[in-house]
């Protein structure tokens, strides 16, 4: 049910949360250090309950029915949402599918490349015939440390298809060809994995591409080389299970845009309705090492992405106050903001603290924090963690609003 701005308080969403019944528990509300608590589960902890077009794997990412939860019940179908460090595109995507003008920024140009092609995306057939174009033999097998990845066959393909992108989707193109835009985005979200469903043999998960040297021992410990893949029919065979559930309907004009979360012109003066976001946790997750194979595949130096690396608690809630005084621009008066930050160093850091401290004196209501608890967290599975020993077992979100 969406719920209409006009008519909201923060009174009433709090009310709201407190008496949320969906789940078999019930809220249940606590103070800690003068902060106010509301914990429950708040929405579902299963895997693969939300559209499948959100089915492309980043590291540190949260589910879509975390933005979800609060576009409907706080915005207005037509009004702006936004997310600052939107990584994969998580709360862009799942704005525009729930029919909200999508907004979104991160520091890594793959930001864009993996959310704008989802806001607009080709028909499989027009997909299949483009994939039909490419000159597959054209590459070359190189660079050779690649090898550890891909057989030589393979290689050749991939370097083939960067070629191909280069003409049809170059990285500096504001407005690259849709099909060729969405063909990459599949393309990188299959680089690496541990199915025959990915351009490489086995290795991490697709989210964290290890070093060429990790590869190579895990190529010895398997006594593994690497299989030739039939690239065009992995890059098809995804998009079809991307769009295999029917798309609401066309997407409202967005805005997406690369740069520093604590400082985006592109977006006007009270002009958002809602932000839903999470910043990067600290040092925790080393996106530059991740995404190095992505970034080599689209043309991105990722040593000169500018991403931060917070070792202290005081220099990342400086980094957060910057933030939050950005937010407190481009939201509307009654606007609010979702700030999640999830758990790190075996919870003995609680970030939302931090949070908290830094809007003081912004013209920013701090209304509570939700606490949403899982009891399944398939991040620490595929790491063989036991659910709720390790690893993210809760979502941690500072809600405000904008004064």
């Amino acid at each position: 049910m969406d719920w209409v701005p006009e008519s909201a308080s923060p009174a009433c969403f709090a009310t709201q949360i407190r008496a949320f019944a969906e789940s078999d528990r019930a809220t249940v509300a606590f103070a800690d250090q003068g902060i106010p608590y509301l914990e429950n589960a708040f929405w579902t902890a299963g895997q693969r309950q939300a559209h499948p077009i959100h089915e492309i794997s980043y590291r540190a990412c949260f589910k879509p029915q975390l933005p979800a939860f609060f576009v409907r019940r706080l915005t207005a179908p037509g009004e702006a949402v936004y997310d600052p460090f939107m990584g994969r595109g998580t709360t862009p995507v799942e704005a525009a599918l729930l029919g909200r003008r999508a907004a979104g920024n991160d520091i890594n140009p793959l930001g864009v490349l993996l959310t704008r092609p989802r806001l607009a995306p080709p028909d499989p057939d027009q997909v299949a015939a483009a994939l039909a174009t490419v000159d597959w033999d054209a590459g070359a097998a190189e660079p050779a440390d690649l090898l550890a990845f891909y057989s030589q066959a393979t290689l050749l393909r991939l370097n083939a298809l960067r070629s191909w992108l280069e003409r049809h989707a170059s990285l500096a193109d504001e407005t690259p060809d849709p099909v060729a835009d969405w063909i990459r985005m599949v393309a990188l979200n299959r680089l690496t994995g541990h199915s025959p469903g990915f351009f490489s043999g086995y290795t991490m998960p697709p989210n964290q591409a290890v070093s060429v040297a990790a590869q190579r021992r895990i190529n010895a410990r398997l006594d593994q080389t690497p299989p030739d893949r039939d690239i065009p029919a992995i890059i098809l065979k995804k998009s079809r299970a991307l769009l295999a559930k029917p798309l609401p309907g066309p997407a409202l004009p967005f805005r997406l845009t690369t740069g520093p979360a604590e400082r985006n012109p592109a977006i006007a003066d009270g002009s958002v309705a809602l932000v839903v976001t999470s910043p990067p946790f600290l040092d925790v997750v080393q996106y530059a090492e991740d995404n190095w194979l992505r970034c080599w595949f689209a043309g991105i130096d990722a040593q000169a992405v500018p991403i931060a690396r917070h070792a202290s608690s005081a220099a990342w809630q400086a980094m957060i106050r910057a933030v939050l005084a950005e937010i407190a621009r481009v939201v509307r008066p009654g606007g609010h903001l979702a700030f999640e930050v999830g758990e790190v160093r075996n919870g003995t850091v609680l970030l939302e603290r931090l949070v908290w401290e830094a809007a003081e004196g912004l013209p920013l209501e701090r209304l509570f924090v939700m606490l949403n608890r899982q009891d399944f967290t398939k991040t620490a599975n595929c790491w063989g963690v036991a659910n709720n020993r390790r690893g993210t077992n809760s979502n941690r979100i500072v809600v405000m609003r904008r004064q």
